[in-house]
């Protein structure tokens, strides 16, 4: 199918690209690098009335390391997260993402936006307490993750606001684990396990509406030295916890499984990291 016949503009400010949002009357949408958006037009999806490419606005690549964060434009490619050393964490994650024609055009901003539970990205956001900055028509605000998710695709932006920034904090210590048919498709199980300021962060994507953070494994790592009969512990509370459902893909039991084992390694691998920066 082709998609649906639109406008199109290319605004070359923050605040031009507003407007046009505003103009558009809840009819406009943002394009980037069109990784998500372009298959959703093409089946017409959605038929939005004006496309507002955001590729032209300056400032919007930046990507810089701001004490104990990192701070992405909205504008910064997956290639660039994958490329970049603030953050191993999200170069990990951005090597999951796709294929190289994809991180080479996709946006960390547009994924954000996007907000499919199955991505890298937002379950990263999600299990380092991200703060997204976003404009709209009445100005700036920040969003923490745990607030910008609200369903698959859902996110609590306005209709006329746009990601202008993501702040993550650097972990201490990180693990990634997915479970994925092929390498490049979205993953059935996605786990990020961190340390961030002396506390566990454990998410996990795939199995609901929006990524899972999996307070209880949090708790149980946070109690005590992470040996292995601990590691077992977290990983069975974090899988215990989520409420999954059967699809084409997999059964529920099958995903609640995995959960636990891509739980178990992705806490493995951060405590080995852990454990190798104390020598």
């Amino acid at each position: 199918m082709k998609a649906a016949s639109f406008d199109y503009v290319r605004p070359e400010s923050v605040a031009g690209a507003v407007r046009c949002l505003v103009d558009a009357e809840g009819d406009g949408k943002i394009i980037a690098g069109g990784q998500s958006l372009a298959p959703v037009l093409a089946m017409r999806l959605a038929r939005p009335r004006i496309l507002v490419d955001v590729n032209r606005i300056p400032g919007l690549g930046a990507l810089r390391r701001d004490g104990d964060s990192l701070r992405i434009g909205a504008m910064v490619r997956h290639h660039d997260l994958l490329e970049q050393r603030h953050s191993p964490l999200l170069a990990e994650a951005a090597r999951w993402i796709g294929h190289a024609a994809i991180r080479s055009r996709g946006t960390t901003g547009g994924s954000i936006a996007h907000a499919d539970p199955s991505a890298e990205l937002p379950v990263v956001a999600a299990a380092l307490d991200a703060t997204i900055h976003a404009v709209g028509p009445d100005g700036g605000r920040s969003i923490p993750a745990v607030d910008l998710f609200e369903g698959a695709l859902e996110t609590s932006l306005d209709e006329n606001e746009m990601i202008v920034e993501i702040e993550m904090p650097i972990p201490t210590a990180w693990g990634f684990a997915e479970l994925s048919r092929r390498h490049g498709d979205f993953g059935l199980v996605t786990v990020v396990a961190a340390e961030v300021e002396g506390s566990w962060r454990v998410c996990i994507g795939g199995l609901a509406a929006v990524p899972f953070r999996a307070r209880e494994c949090e708790w149980v790592l946070d109690c005590g030295p992470a040996g292995e009969d601990r590691i077992r512990q977290a990983a069975r509370a974090a899988a215990a916890a989520i409420e999954t459902s059967s699809d084409l893909h997999a059964t529920a039991d099958y995903r609640r499984a995995m959960a636990e084992e891509f739980t178990r390694r992705a806490i493995e691998q951060a405590v080995a990291a852990t454990r190798a920066g104390a020598h």
